[in-house]
């Protein structure tokens, strides 16, 4: 039998003289389960069972059930009665022996029709038919939080409501419920009216609005009894309203009234792989040679996102703890997001009974400002501390209560954690200092019964031992496909999608970075802009730009999260501009020696501190170790950014200190530079830079060049930086007509493999964009 029909029943009477007029008809027992008040349930009637035609009917997309109306206030099966439970007794609603009554016979009627129903078996979620990998279901949802008993415990507290209280009641509920209308609630008895709700409203809005209406009517007895029958689903409501409040919409940088976007409408899920590399993609324009051991995962080790806890450890059993890491912009906290949306309209992951976020970013912020540092808590009054509703949430200590707990932005906390040290807590209620709660929470001591799931930045989450961890999975970003299907869902204007996704692919090197959903978003948000401006797009984009602006979005990214600045007090002080230019000075001394890759003694030897580099700047990551116990290794989020950060230091020491730090390693001038410029000049700093690129192998110092040429732009160097890295009143540089000269001239001589990166210099500097 077809589960998503329902039975056509009809009752119908009148007077035998007068057949046209159509009374209210009633209704039999409703697929929720024994849909009988408690003195119906008294009462047997004792009918014919009779053959019944099923129609063929779909599923109501709120509830899973649909009970078909006509304009007249009958009543209808729903969709599991049709299913004849066994030993069932149905009554023929065309029976002749109906015909007689008259509506003062209304009360022997609801004798007549009281029908013995059995309980029928528990509802299965239409979607799932076949039991396979990707369905295995992590829990069982609880009873409680079930649609039948939803229905049941609505329909006994408006049972025992008076006749005038009852129609004061719909009253209200139709005056302060805008998705139903006054009719289809005054129309039918109390069962009608509650199936009709859960129906139109969905169980959560049903449930939520009839309490606040019994509350409204003054049967605050009767609303406080109906939210204890119900807790857990009152509490799964406003977790989920938190998460859609949370994700439904996406924030992308700086919020522009009237620019907000649906987290569903442009999101594309990134790739997601069970075997991580450290997530760097090793592609260059020039480079063939790897400078570093990166690999890149084989697509059968990707997984989606929302079957992360259907993923099995090592030996089989089914994983707990999951850690997601990822290079900084590949997208993990929009990945959260999407899970968290998913999870809370109910697309996937029904099964879990609770999901709770509990963001190490507000943790910290717990830990360090709302707190004494003296006192302690349990991880039950941390929960209650941010979601008021769940406190007394004893479900979570139930063995069948299968729930997850969100722990991303590992890389906020920036406390220590005492692995070794920290005191073992056996329970949830037992009250310690938050680190150690933390410890213990990822020990699995603490929320024995929870799936937990950790994201942050690879040198963060590094330091938590591995065999507290099940699974990790690494982000690896956007395929060629996915950039491509990110940068057409985000405009509604065909045209404009297509003249951005040519546009970007014209220049190799941004393609390739385009891999990170950060860039794919800054390429749209920039190209968007551009292409409002007559004539834009004839010459490719420039490249300098693009790499300046991810700069200054991660560096106000750390002063926001990291350091706690405001969104309007975002100016960079000494420490950002020192931390940048020993960065840049470390990224050029490791491309004089070749090389990608740097340790913690390397990070020393500039000043810089290890976390600093690795986690807070957003510009680079830590590499997977290569043998158990071997010293850790870190390099930029790619090679193309460490060849930037180079430049930006040589520029910056031009700029600021007018010095040439490329004139110290000028041995000789090769015979094709016909003359020597001043040093400290624009042209004489290019010149030099010309000499390192023509006597390296082609790609040592070719992007290098590019770089430097591009930040000599007057739009990179006065308009874009101005502000952050320099002084408002810092001078121009000067000489860049006599440095497009010595291009021009070098382009008419130089070596047919070098030509075109020198025409690529030339635009950078050279080339106006709006």
């Amino acid at each position: 039998m077809d589960p998503d029909s329902e039975v056509d029943s009809i009752y119908r009477h009148g007077n035998e003289g007068n057949n046209e007029e159509k009374k209210k008809w009633k209704r039999p027992p409703s697929s929720y389960g024994s849909m009988k008040s408690d003195s119906e349930e008294e009462k047997e009637g004792k009918e014919e069972e009779v053959a019944v035609v099923l129609p063929d009917l779909t599923a109501h997309q709120v509830t899973g059930f649909q009970v078909n109306r006509s304009e007249s206030p009958e009543t209808l099966y729903t969709m599991t009665t049709q299913q004849h439970p066994p030993g069932a007794v149905i009554i023929d609603t065309r029976s002749s022996e109906l015909e007689g009554f008259s509506e003062g016979d209304e009360d022997d009627m609801d004798e007549a029709m009281a029908v013995n129903s059995p309980e029928p078996p528990e509802p299965v979620e239409p979607d799932v038919t076949i039991r396979t990998e990707e369905n295995i279901q992590l829990g069982t949802l609880h009873p409680e939080q079930d649609l039948p008993h939803i229905f049941k415990s609505i329909q006994s507290s408006l049972t025992g409501l008076t006749r005038e209280e009852l129609f004061k009641f719909k009253i209200c509920f139709s005056q302060w419920e805008t998705g139903i209308t006054y009719q289809q609630v005054m129309d039918g008895d109390i069962l009608d009216f509650v199936d009709r709700i859960l129906e139109i409203l969905g169980q959560d809005r049903s449930l939520i609005h009839t309490i606040n209406t019994l509350e409204s009517v003054n049967k605050k007895p009767v609303a406080d009894e109906l939210r204890n029958q119900c807790k857990r689903a009152l509490v799964r409501f406003h977790l989920k309203q938190y998460l859609i409040r949370k994700h439904q919409v996406i924030r992308e940088g700086v919020v522009r009234a009237g620019k907000q976007n649906l987290l569903e409408a442009v999101y594309v899920m990134p790739q997601i792989s069970t075997c991580g590399y450290g997530g760097v993609d090793p592609s260059h324009e020039f480079r063939s040679r790897h400078l570093s051991p990166l690999q890149v995962p084989s697509a059968d080790t990707f997984v989606d996102v929302n079957n992360l806890f259907r993923l099995k450890r090592d030996d089989g059993k089914p994983v707990r703890t999951v850690l997601t890491t990822g290079i900084p912009g590949i997208g993990m906290s929009v990945s959260v997001g999407k899970f968290s949306l998913d999870w809370a309209e109910m697309r996937k992951n029904k099964d879990l009974q609770f999901v709770i976020k509990l963001s190490f970013r507000a943790l910290w912020l717990l830990r360090n400002k709302s707190c004494p540092p003296s006192q302690q808590m349990s991880i039950m009054d941390v929960i209650k501390y941010y979601y008021p509703e769940c406190k007394d949430m004893k479900y979570l200590e139930e063995e069948d209560c299968k729930y997850l707990i969100i722990m991303d932005s590992f890389d906020c906390y920036q406390a220590p954690l005492d692995w070794e040290n920290s005191p073992v807590i056996n329970d949830n209620y037992t009250q310690a200092h938050l680190d150690t709660l933390i410890v213990n929470i990822i020990r699995g001591t603490v929320l024995r019964g929870a799936y937990i799931w950790i994201l942050g930045r690879r040198a963060a989450v590094s330091q938590i031992p591995s065999q507290f961890i099940d699974v990790v999975t690494e982000i690896q970003g956007f395929s060629d496909q996915m950039k491509d299907d990110y940068l057409t869902r985000r405009f509604s204007n065909a045209e404009l999608a297509a003249n951005i996704v040519a546009h970007y692919k014209r220049l190799p090197t941004l393609s390739m970075l385009a891999r990170q959903p950060f860039v794919c978003w800054m390429v749209a948000t920039v190209f968007e802009r551009c292409f409002h401006y007559q004539g834009y797009g004839v010459h490719p984009p420039r490249l300098t730009p693009f790499y300046v602006n991810i700069l200054i979005v991660q560096t106000n990214r750390k002063l926001q999260f990291y350091c706690g600045k405001a969104e309007n007090d975002l100016k960079w002080s000494s420490d950002e501009k020192r931390l940048l230019k020993n960065m840049g000075k470390m990224a050029f001394k490791m491309l004089e020696r070749n090389t990608s890759v740097f340790s913690e003694e390397d990070v020393k030897e500039y000043n810089l501190k290890l976390t600093e580099v690795t986690v807070l700047s957003g510009l680079c990551t830590e590499l997977p170790a290569a043998a158990p116990g071997g010293r850790r290794t870190f390099c930029f989020i790619h090679f193309t950014f460490q060849e930037f950060m180079a430049a930006l230091y040589v520029f910056t020491m031009l700029r600021t200190e007018s010095k040439n730090v490329l004139d110290s390693g000028l041995v000789h001038m090769p015979k094709i530079f016909k003359s020597k410029y001043q040093t400290k000049s624009a042209a004489g700093l290019v010149q030099c830079a010309l000499v390192r690129t023509f006597s390296s192998l082609l790609g040592d110092y070719d992007m290098f060049l590019r770089f430097l040429c591009g930040l000599l732009s007057l739009d990179c160097h006065d308009n874009q930086l101005s502000g952050y890295l320099y002084p408002h009143n810092t001078p121009k540089v000067c000489g860049l007509g006599e440095t497009k000269r010595l291009l021009e001239e070098m382009i008419l001589t130089a070596p047919e493999d070098r030509l075109e990166n020198l025409k690529e210099c030339l635009r950078e500097m050279t080339q106006e964009d709006e």
